[in-house]
């Protein structure tokens, strides 16, 4: 097969500025789902989409809030959103067995959502993507529930607090707007 000089892939209409474009580096990483062996890489699955990533626990006053995120997902996930969950233990508020965890979110809750295994979302041993969602909205972690909303560019529009729900205010005004 014979290449194409980029100014005829230009031409052509087949050439993007994506087209050698690595991840953004908000993206660039990868955690195991919960309650399996499967390593899903952020950039291969939703580079593009509107994420709301919310730090998750199963014993804590805000876990209710998985029904608004839940129905904010089967909303607006037609549109373009996922909502990512990354049940943390750093406030002692999450179960220590992953079963137990999934048993909240899956049938206490219904989530359909991903959601991933226990990690650390805040100082040193923070996971790499909440380090830098921190690192991106200038919101630190300090409870559980903290949502953070990234663009279809990658790159984190704002950040909310524990108190703040998912539906009917501040942060669905947020999606609408990022979709």
């Amino acid at each position: 097969m014979k290449m194409l000089p980029m100014m005829s892939l230009v031409l052509a209409g087949l050439w993007t500025t994506n087209t050698f474009a690595s991840c953004n580096n908000l993206l660039d990483y990868s955690h195991q789902k919960l309650r399996s062996e499967e390593q899903v890489n952020l950039c291969d699955s939703y580079e593009g989409e509107v994420l709301l990533v919310v730090n998750t626990a199963s014993k804590c006053g805000f876990t209710p809030q998985f029904e608004q995120l839940e129905a904010l997902y089967q909303k607006y996930k037609d549109q373009g959103l996922v909502v990512l969950g990354f049940p943390s233990d750093n406030f002692f508020q999450e179960h220590n067995d992953s079963g137990e965890t999934a048993k909240v979110c899956y049938v206490n809750y219904g989530v359909t959502f991903p959601m991933f295994e226990t990690s650390s979302v805040r100082g040193g041993d923070a996971n790499a993507l909440f380090a830098e969602l921190q690192n991106q909205s200038d919101l630190s972690v300090k409870w559980n529930f903290y949502k953070y909303l990234v663009g279809r560019d990658g790159q984190v529009i704002e950040g909310y607090n524990s108190k703040q729900e998912p539906m009917g205010g501040d942060i669905e005004a947020a999606i609408v707007e990022a979709l």
